[in-house]
């Protein structure tokens, strides 16, 4: 059976489309108010891959904007050159890339490979290679090493005192050992722990989970105030304010932390931010502002949810939650 060059064009067309919609599906399914709120100069990186999120949906919607933080971006890459890195052998794995894609379109395959078996092993290349270059893309910064997995159903073990978060990060008993900030004044590689998050901070991380859901769903502006930036306060009132344009009002209760762990912290200027990763669960409904009745939701039902939260804080101040990412 002899394929046309057309035929061969059109197949290649259709592995790429495949790889670059299994890719797309993880971002099928949004929460309410999306991805939104800043990271510094990371908001527009993505978040380190850990064992609770291995990937988080890019931030939507930010005050801070992409020239902001293009500078901090290319020192960050430094002498790292394209995708396959600089030197000998990136310039190997590009040529091998480019001759073997061209080879295909003009008929002759990857390496002169021949034959209807040749071409399908091929054209499976084809779509993994896309597939693993938008992977890639979207998780260069994972960072396994600092990532920990959490006995599965650990919340309501009667431990109300035990953070989720304990035993997660392998740095976290250190850092509490020598202090919170004892780490490098420079601001850290992506991927690191470059302040050094204690238990203190993990702590406050998961409270601060407990008082926003507890706040969003009594509609108390005066508590969100107290414990997110002006930014991310200002995406919760619009969501807030959008529910009472429907004539309803978001109930949440029962939050439980059931695994969490850290995927970067650093430094800029005087400010520090640290990244952690979620996974909750919590009845979560929408009822009727004036009746109570359930509209949506299942209040006998918990859902499970996991995002990726931001906090920065000033010297001296408490952590504030600057930004949500869904995982």
């Amino acid at each position: 059976m002899k394929i046309t060059r057309n035929g061969r064009i059109a197949a290649v067309v259709a592995a790429l489309t495949m790889a670059f919609s299994v890719v797309l599906v993880d971002h099928a399914e949004a929460r309410r108010g999306g991805s939104f709120g800043s990271r510094g100069t990371r908001t527009f990186q993505s978040a380190p891959a850990t064992n609770t999120a291995p990937a988080a949906a890019p931030v939507q919607r930010s005050m801070t904007s992409p020239a902001q933080t293009a500078g901090a971006a290319t020192a960050a890459t430094g002498a790292r050159s394209g995708m396959f890195g600089s030197g000998f052998g990136g310039a190997m794995m590009r040529g091998l890339l480019i001759g073997g894609l061209f080879g295909v379109l003009m008929g002759a395959g990857f390496g002169g490979m021949a034959g209807m078996l040749g071409f399908i092993v091929q054209i499976a290349l084809l779509g993994l290679l896309a597939y693993f270059i938008m992977r890639f893309l979207r998780r260069r910064s994972a960072n396994p090493a600092m990532a920990g997995t959490s006995p599965a159903g650990a919340a309501g073990n009667g431990n109300a005192g035990r953070s989720m978060f304990e035993g997660l990060n392998p740095r976290a008993n250190a850092a509490q050992a020598t202090g919170y900030g004892s780490g490098p004044a420079a601001s850290g590689r992506p991927g690191t722990d470059a302040i050094g998050v204690g238990k203190a901070d993990l702590d406050e991380f998961e409270r601060t989970l407990h008082a926003l859901q507890a706040a969003f769903s009594r509609e108390d502006y005066a508590a969100l105030r107290e414990i997110t930036t002006p930014e991310v306060m200002s995406y919760l009132s619009e969501e807030l304010a959008g529910n009472a344009a429907r004539g309803l009002r978001n109930d949440v209760s029962d939050v439980s932390l059931l695994q969490g762990d850290v995927a970067e912290s650093w430094r800029e200027g005087t400010r520090d931010y640290a990244t952690v990763a979620m996974r909750y669960a919590m009845i979560d409904t929408m009822r009727d502002r004036t009746t109570g009745a359930l509209k949506e939701g299942d209040a006998s039902q918990p859902v499970e949810s996991t995002e990726v939260w931001t906090f920065v804080r000033e010297p001296g101040a408490d952590w504030k939650l600057s930004a949500i990412q869904e995982a």
